[in-house]
């Protein structure tokens, strides 16, 4: 069975550094970032979803995913493909995303509004909205991960195996 990995979180919150580490071996990263001046980036990223998933290729979305409108189209089409559908929400404050994204470089750094308005669209996922598996992102002051499923209730205390 394919997988569709969702991210859901702010500019500048660790989710494509989390990719690199974790799925980057396994899973064909689909991202809008990669087609900047692409004319429908909706229609091209379902393409390349639909492409993969119909094929058992597993995947990742990553992109900020802030509505629910945004991230049912993704598992609508999962669903259609019979995946299994992972979220993982990031949970980086606007004020850690800013400072994480000071610290970009280039074409990786985002004027600071960026954040603020997909702050102000981001809609807290929940399992109902037909995820098989949920979770939340969290980026320690080392600077590793830390995940913690989301269940019906909100957050789980106890971080995943690691």
């Amino acid at each position: 069975m394919a997988e569709c990995v969702i991210f859901i979180g702010l500019p500048a919150s660790g989710k494509t550094t989390f990719y690199q580490q974790r799925f980057a071996a396994t899973h064909r990263h689909i991202s809008k970032d990669h087609w900047p001046t692409a004319a429908n980036k909706d229609a091209r990223q379902a393409a390349l979803i639909s492409t993969a998933l119909s094929v058992d290729v597993p995947v990742v979305v990553d992109n900020t995913n802030p509505s629910i409108a945004d991230r049912a189209a993704i598992i609508a089409l999962a669903r259609n493909h019979r995946a299994r559908i992972v979220g993982y929400h990031f949970t980086a404050t606007t004020r850690e995303a800013v400072g994480r994204n000071r610290r970009r470089e280039g074409k990786q750094r985002v004027p600071d509004v960026a954040i603020f308005t997909k702050a102000k669209r981001m809609v807290m996922p929940t399992r109902e909205e037909g995820f098989d598996q949920l979770n939340a992102v969290s980026i320690r002051e080392d600077g590793t991960f830390e995940v913690r499923p989301i269940g019906r209730d909100g957050p789980n205390q106890t971080p995943l195996g690691e």
